[in-house]
C-alpha cells in the first residue's frame, strides 16, 4: 500500500443537511439538556432577560439567546476553561456541544465579544436570580434541604499585577517610591538596583491597602495567600447545604473584609435564595415531610468566630457551631455587648466541643473545601480574566450554577462531570476486553489459569488502559 499524501481537494458543491447534522453525541450534555428543558430553563431566563432588550418588532440584527449566553458560561465550568476567547473556540470545534447549545453548523457561535458585552447588558440581580432558577432545578430534584450551612471563603487571582500598583496619595508606581526613598537615605542618583537593595532592608515595609490601590482593577485588593506571597486578588465565600454539597449563595466580596465581616451578609443572600428557589414549589406528596423552617445551623472555621457576630447570628434564628481561637487571660464582655454576648459565646463553645459538633466540623472540612476544588481548580475559575467585582461575581455565579447541576447529575446518573461518563465508557470497554482475554485464555490453555501467554496478554491489555485491576498476577505454584 503506497503512503497518501495531503493535496487540495476540491468540495462537493452540495451536502445534505442530514450528513452535517450526524456526529458524535456527549450522553452527559444530552442528559442535562433533557433536565434544562424540563425545567423550562431558556424560557423562564428569556423572560427575565426581555426588560434590558428592546422590543421584537424592532427592526435590526437580533441578540443571542439568552440562553445560549448562560449555557456556554456552563460549558466553561464543564470543560474548566478560564476565559471567553476558549469558550468560543471549544464550543465552535465540537458538535456535541453546538447540539446542547442549539447552533447548527450552518450557524456561527458567538464570539467573545458577544459574549462580553451580554454580560455588561444583563445586571449583577439578573445573574443572582438565574442562580435562584437553577437552585429550583436542584431542590425540584430533592437536592436542596437547607437545614445544615457550611461557611468558608478563598481568594481568586484577580487580572491585575503588582507591579502595577500606585500609591494612594502621590500616584507613585512602586519603582518611583522606592528610588525617592533611597534618594531620602542619602544616595545620589540611584539605579533601579540600588533602590530595591536599599528596600530590601527597610524597616516597617509593607503592601497595604490603605496604601496602595492597583491601576488596572480599582476594585482588586492585595492579599496574602497561605504559602506567604502578596496577590491582587478577591473573595468568594460559599455558603453550602452539608447535607447535599449544593452552593446556596456564592457571594463576592473584597480580599481585605475579614470572614467575621461578611458572613452575615453571605447567610442573608442565602435565605433569600433558598426563598426565591422554593418560590411555587409542587405540593408534598403522601409521605413527603418538606423542610418548611428556616436555616438554624451554621458551621464554619475559627476564622469566623467573632463574639459580636455570634450574638447577631443567635437573635436572627441562627444555631452557630464556630470554634474559637486560642486566648490567654480572661474574657472582658463589658464593650462587647454584655452578658447576651458572653451566653451566646459560650453556648457556641459547648455545641462545638460536643461529638454532634466535631462531626458537623470534619462534614464542612470535606464538603465545602470540595466545593472550591471543583469551581476553582477543575471548573478553571481560580484565575479570573475579568476586571470589577460585578463582572467577576457575575462570572463565578454562573461557575457555582454549574456545580450545583453536576451535583444534580451525579446524584441522578452517578457521574457530575463530561470527563466522567468519558472514563465510564472506557472502563466498561476494558472490563469487556477482560473478560474476553480471560475467556480466550482457557479455552487455548485447556482451562490452565496459571499460563503465562494469557497473563502476558491480559496484562498488556489491561495496561493499555491504565487500570491495575484489569490486569492478571501470576498464582503461585501450588496455589
Amino acid at each position: 500500500m503506497s503512503m497518501g499524501r495531503r493535496q487540495g481537494t476540491q468540495p462537493e458543491m452540495w451536502v445534505a443537511y442530514n450528513e452535517l447534522a450526524e456526529g458524535p453525541r456527549h450522553k452527559f450534555y444530552e442528559k442535562l439538556n433533557e433536565l434544562l428543558l424540563e425545567a423550562r430553563f431558556d424560557r423562564k431566563a428569556e423572560a427575565l432577560c426581555a426588560a434590558y432588550y428592546e422590543s421584537s418588532n424592532t427592526p435590526g440584527r437580533k441578540s443571542i439567546a439568552p440562553g445560549v449566553y448562560f449555557r456556554m458560561h456552563l460549558i466553561g465550568y464543564f470543560e474548566g476553561i478560564e476565559s471567553e476567547r476558549g469558550l468560543e473556540w471549544r464550543c465552535a470545534d465540537s458538535m456535541s456541544l453546538r447540539r446542547f447549545l442549539g447552533i447548527p453548523l450552518t450557524k456561527r457561535v458567538p464570539d467573545h465579544t458577544t459574549l462580553s458585552k451580554t454580560r455588561q447588558r444583563l445586571p449583577l440581580e439578573l445573574h443572582q436570580e438565574v442562580f435562584s432558577i437553577i437552585l429550583g432545578v436542584v431542590d425540584q430534584k430533592g437536592l436542596l434541604k437547607g437545614r445544615v450551612l457550611g461557611v468558608d471563603s478563598t481568594f481568586l487571582q484577580a487580572d491585575a499585577s503588582m507591579k502595577a500598583i500606585v500609591r494612594r496619595d502621590t500616584g507613585e508606581s512602586y519603582k518611583d517610591f522606592i528610588k525617592r526613598l533611597a534618594e531620602e537615605a542619602g544616595i545620589e542618583d540611584p539605579t533601579e538596583e540600588d533602590a530595591r537593595r536599599q528596600d530590601k532592608g527597610r524597616k516597617g515595609k509593607t503592601a497595604s491597602n490603605r496604601d496602595w490601590e492597583s491601576q488596572t482593577d480599582d476594585e482588586a485588593r492585595i492579599a496574602k495567600l497561605k504559602d506567604g506571597r502578596t496577590r491582587l486578588a478577591y473573595k468568594p465565600e460559599h455558603v453550602v447545604d452539608l447535607e447535599t454539597g449544593v452552593i446556596v449563595a456564592a457571594p463576592m466580596y473584597p480580599a481585605d473584609e475579614a470572614d467575621s465581616a461578611t458572613i452575615e451578609k453571605s447567610l442573608a443572600e442565602a435565605r433569600g435564595n433558598l426563598k426565591r428557589a422554593r418560590k411555587g414549589k409542587r405540593k408534598a406528596a403522601v409521605g413527603e415531610n418538606p423542610v418548611k423552617k428556616p436555616v438554624t445551623k451554621v458551621v464554619a472555621d475559627k476564622g469566623y468566630n467573632k463574639a459580636e457576630m455570634l450574638r447577631t447570628l443567635k437573635e436572627k434564628g441562627y444555631r452557630t457551631y464556630i470554634p474559637e481561637r486560642k486566648q490567654a487571660g480572661f474574657r472582658k464582655w463589658t464593650d462587647k455587648g454584655g452578658l447576651r454576648t458572653a451566653a451566646a459565646f459560650y453556648e457556641n463553645r459547648a455545641r462545638v466541643l460536643r461529638r454532634p459538633g466535631r462531626a458537623l466540623q470534619r462534614k464542612r472540612s470535606e464538603v465545602v473545601e470540595r466545593t472550591f476544588a471543583h469551581v476553582c481548580e477543575t471548573g478553571g475559575a481560580r484565575r479570573t480574566r475579568l476586571r470589577g467585582r460585578a463582572n467577576v461575581q457575575k462570572r463565578y455565579l454562573l461557575q457555582a450554577a454549574a456545580s450545583n447541576l453536576g451535583v444534580m447529575m451525579r446524584a441522578l446518573f452517578g457521574l457530575g462531570t463530561p470527563r466522567g461518563w468519558a472514563d465510564r465508557a472506557r472502563e466498561a470497554l476494558a472490563t469487556v476486553l477482560w473478560y474476553f482475554l480471560a475467556v480466550l485464555g482457557r479455552c487455548i490453555d485447556h482451562g490452565r489459569p496459571d499460563s503465562p501467554h494469557r497473563i502476558a496478554a491480559a496484562n498488556d491489555f489491561g495496561g493499555l488502559f491504565m487500570n491495575e485491576r484489569y490486569c492478571l498476577h501470576p498464582v503461585p505454584v501450588g496455589a
